[in-house]
């Protein structure tokens, strides 16, 4: 079913409490894991380009320090989808699921 509302209600939406606790909790957590990721990644990619003798210290076998530290790039990035999707459910997805229900309610 498709309901169509007018941009008033959206516009009550955003300018609600509910709203703006939302972007808050989504920016409290989105904005520092992005700058915490971005700098462990630049500090990987400015490690390979001038601290070679470092990153090309074998650790066991044909195993060296920038193999490791690529790996954990990506252990890293699934780590960080599953502690958000973890403070989605927890602290999003409820608020998001009683601003959805004002909305329908209102469409009504």
């Amino acid at each position: 079913m498709t309901v169509q509302h007018d941009s008033s209600v959206y516009e009550e939406i955003q300018a609600s409490d509910q709203f703006q606790e939302l972007r808050r909790r989504y920016r409290s957590w989105a904005f520092p894991m992005t700058v915490a990721f971005l700098a462990w990644y630049l500090l990987y990619v400015v490690l390979s380009g001038f601290a070679r003798g470092f990153m090309g210290t074998k650790l066991f076998g044909n195993i060296n320090v920038a193999l490791v530290f690529g790996l954990l790039q990506f252990v890293s990035t699934f780590l960080i989808a599953w502690a958000y999707s973890r403070h989605a459910a927890s602290k999003l997805d409820p608020l998001a699921d009683e601003l959805r229900d004002k909305v329908e309610e209102k469409a009504k």
